[in-house]
């Protein structure tokens, strides 16, 4: 019991300290000290990649579960393969992932995929010979449409899909980044 009310004591007595530093804080004139801004992406505990991420499904169908096991219920069922995917957590073997719309759960990860896909946002999108809005027309996709994802520019990225290829706008794609760029 005595070890139990000392620790109390010191949580209370460091409370106190924290609460009476920021009040003195607060009246001096004294400017605010720069604070440190960590712009790296966060890492994954388990794969130290970036958190979030972009990834595929691996097959044609892959069970989203409420948790990181086997015994959690499945809340959602993938269903198209290459579909993009963002992973957003990792737990041993799971990953947190979600699509476009921000449906998903835990995945395994035997499931994903590293090869990179995109679907289409917008009907009757055009796929330009060039990374130019005055190119022209390779191909046009239509809204759901999975492609593969290649090189990526500031604005533009190249895809391929059904043995077309061209180039898009990357408002007009999701699974790629705003700022990633991929060679």
């Amino acid at each position: 019991m005595k070890l139990r009310s000392a620790i109390i004591g010191v949580a209370l007595a460091t409370a106190g300290a924290l609460a009476g530093a920021a009040l003195h804080a607060q009246d001096t004139d004294a400017p605010p000290e720069k604070v440190a801004v960590n712009t790296q992406p966060a890492r994954g505990p388990v794969t130290n990649l970036p958190l979030p991420r972009f990834v595929s499904l691996k097959g044609s169908e892959g069970n989203a579960r409420r948790g990181p096991s086997l015994s959690h219920r499945i809340d959602w069922v993938f269903r198209h393969n290459g579909m993009p995917l963002r992973v957003t957590a990792e737990f041993g073997h799971w990953r947190r992932v979600e699509d476009r719309d921000g449906a998903g759960g835990w995945v395994h990860y035997s499931l994903l995929s590293g090869v990179r896909s995109v679907i289409i946002q917008d009907d009757m999108t055009e796929l330009k010979m060039r990374p130019d809005p005055a190119a022209g027309v390779a191909a046009v996709a239509e809204a759901g449409a999975i492609a593969r994802l290649g090189e990526c520019l500031r604005d533009w990225c190249r895809i391929t899909a059904e043995g077309e290829k061209g180039w898009v706008q990357k408002a007009q794609i999701w699974g790629v980044g705003a700022e990633e760029l991929r060679d």
